[in-house]
């Protein structure tokens, strides 16, 4: 297991996809009845980098982005944000970055997702070994990058050579089905990446799916835990999540609000209890923390314009009379 101390640094070097949200306006428009559109950077890799530097800390991003206007604009995004992508590639031809048009509503709710030909899979080793492991405290990535080649191989390269480095690895599961070949697949890689990381963060059907069935996935969790991981959070929507621990295990709940979307919720979980981790706050304190975050992210438009700063979230804490029970 890695020193997960080196987070402490606040420095992160982040693996996966940057690319576009459109968001019809106003909120609670449905995609079909809209003629205005409120775009917006995307990608769950650059919605944690995002939700990183809003807490002070510094993200460098690892992505390729098509040559065109679209991945102009996940740079010039980035770059308004204050995230390192200088080792983001654009690459020419066929490939498209990612767009997804989703709806600022609960009832009903639709989110498309663009992600044929994407661009993101056209990472390479190339790519991963570009990056100065030792200046960072630790690698974080999401699962989409293990969908496709040449990602994928960059992407569990990436891992050994931060491995080599002593940095600790942060594995959001993030299983997205539509961008995989197969599900067989999918829980294949997915559990030999799981095994190579010291922090795991997933939800109960993403654990349930690679364990072969639901009601196995806390068993998965807890496994992981026993056997490589240093931290898994078993998240459960409504119902808190578990945190597990090679020495412990614990339940806590949600800081419930009126939502205006269900989406970005993961990835602003993930942004605050990173930045938690790193400020050295108690595990379970890192935990709510980075629930109230995700609280936060839905009750806004946008995924990465809707990520708190530490003020915004210290007022939430302040003034929200939860978290719930676990």
């Amino acid at each position: 297991m890695a020193d997960l101390s080196r987070i402490s640094r606040n420095r992160f070097v982040i693996i996966g996809r940057a690319g576009m949200d459109f968001y019809p306006d106003p909120p609670g428009t449905k995609t079909e009845e809209a003629t205005h559109f409120f775009a917006c950077l995307g990608g769950s890799s650059a919605n944690i980098g995002v939700a990183i530097t809003k807490h002070g800390g510094k993200a460098a991003l690892v992505t390729s982005v098509s040559d065109d206007a679209i991945g102009r604009f996940a740079l010039n995004q980035l770059d308004a944000y204050g995230i390192d992508r200088r080792l983001v590639k654009s690459v020419a031809g066929e490939a498209r970055n990612s767009l997804a048009v989703v709806e600022s509503r609960i009832e009903d709710h639709q989110s498309v997702i663009y992600r044929n030909g994407a661009a993101d899979f056209q990472m390479t080793i190339g790519d991963v070994e570009a990056v100065d492991y030792a200046s960072y405290g630790a690698l974080i990535t999401t699962g989409t990058v293990f969908a496709a080649e040449p990602s994928r191989s960059a992407a569990l390269h990436a891992f050994d050579l931060a491995k080599a480095m002593g940095l600790p690895l942060v594995f959001d599961v993030d299983y997205r089905p539509y961008s995989w070949a197969s599900a067989e697949l999918a829980a294949d890689v997915y559990s030999r990446a799981g095994s190579l990381c010291d922090i795991i963060v997933g939800n109960d059907e993403e654990f349930g799916f690679m364990a072969g069935g639901l009601d196995k996935g806390l068993g998965k969790a807890r496994e992981m835990a026993r056997s490589s991981a240093s931290i898994v959070v078993y998240k459960m929507g409504e119902k808190g999540a578990i945190t597990i621990t090679p020495d412990e295990e614990f339940r806590t709940g949600i800081y419930p609000v009126d939502a205006l979307k269900p989406t970005g919720a993961g990835d602003g979980f993930m942004g605050g209890f990173i930045a938690s981790l790193a400020a050295g706050h108690p595990l379970k304190d890192c935990v709510l923390r980075g629930s109230a975050c995700a609280a936060i992210v839905v009750s806004r438009v946008g995924c990465a314009p809707a990520m708190p700063t530490t003020a915004e979230l210290d007022d939430f804490l302040a003034t929200h009379p939860g978290p719930t029970e676990a």
